[in-house]
């Protein structure tokens, strides 16, 4: 028999620090009991499986957390960052993060903000890109200008703590500069090192999501999925512009501490229903499915549109 444990949230706020007062626990031995709560329960702003006590057939590594709203996603995942940052800075003196683009980046933005701008050790934060558009740092188009322009000029991180691509080399010196970068730094242990590989192990992955299901560079049935050498590669085709990027590749990906993806809104709903769900072996998996980090722990942060095409019962068996 599994066994599940839900939180309710009855603040708008979600939290992993509400005081008891704020919290109503159940604990169910099927997805369907969860029909049998108190009505008032079903109506409250935020579901939140935490985690399974035991049993089988019941992933502890892998948590989903679905909300209401983007504004409560958004400070749930402030909230997720700070707590692994101090955890880091607390265990290793640093807390190496790396970073993708697209929408994530503003729904970061409460880390901008009070309490986080004055709590979190930014000095000791160091920044890099799990995907990069080989592209003028100046470029609309760049993941460095977007994080710059919308997070890291507004805390104080140490500049030479930032990590960008070589902007100014083809694609594929691009990816061997980075890869020699991040190489120096597992030298000095800035970065940790997989006790299981000879990968890095990032305290911090985080992903965005596209509507296809690929993560970083990461695309559907690309080549670059099966890199199972290099630590950062290169694409010159990807199907979406800018065609040129850097991008960590899945071994890479899969030796972090911690890798939370993040997708919200519609669109990533049948990408996100292929990547959580037990799809079979009928149908390939999509980029997104296949991350699984070896030693770490994976952390889905959805709205409740992107989470509208999960199985019933995957939303509380995470």
């Amino acid at each position: 028999m599994k066994y599940y444990k839900y939180i309710i949230y009855k603040q708008i706020r979600i939290d992993s620090h509400l005081p008891p007062s704020s919290v109503s626990c159940f604990s169910v031995t099927s997805p369907s009991s969860f029909l049998l709560l108190p009505p008032l329960c079903k109506h409250l702003s935020g579901v939140e499986l935490v985690g399974s006590m035991a049993l089988s057939g019941v992933r502890k590594d892998r948590e989903l957390r679905i909300h209401e709203s983007l504004d409560e996603l958004s400070t749930d995942l402030a909230d997720y960052i700070a707590e692994l940052s101090e955890a880091s800075v607390k265990e290793r003196g640093v807390f190496a993060i790396a970073l993708s683009g697209g929408s994530l980046i503003g729904l970061m933005g409460k880390l901008c903000e009070a309490p986080y701008n004055k709590t979190v050790d930014w000095a000791k934060w160091y920044i890099f890109w799990a995907d990069e558009r080989v592209v003028a740092k100046s470029h609309v188009d760049s993941n460095y200008k977007l994080a710059k322009d919308r997070l890291l000029s507004k805390v104080p991180i140490i500049p030479s703590h930032v990590h960008s691509i070589n902007d100014s080399v083809s694609a594929e010196e691009a990816a061997d500069d980075y890869e020699f970068v991040i190489r120096q730094l597992v030298k000095s242990r800035v970065i940790s090192v997989s006790d299981i590989s000879d990968c890095p192990k990032f305290d911090l992955i985080l992903l965005g999501m596209g509507p296809d299901g690929h993560v970083a560079s990461l695309f559907p049935n690309h080549s670059v999925l099966e890199e199972k050498d290099e630590w950062v590669t290169f694409i010159t085709d990807s199907p979406k512009p800018p065609p040129e990027r850097i991008t960590f590749t899945l071994p890479v990906i899969n030796s972090a501490s911690n890798v939370a993806i993040v997708a919200t809104g519609d669109s990533k709903a049948e990408a996100a229903h292929m990547a959580v769900d037990d799809m079979g072996s009928d149908l390939p998996p999509v980029p997104a499915g296949i991350v699984q980090p070896l030693k770490g722990k994976l952390v889905w942060f959805l709205d409740k549109a992107a989470a509208s095409k999960l199985d019933d019962g995957t939303q509380f068996s995470a």
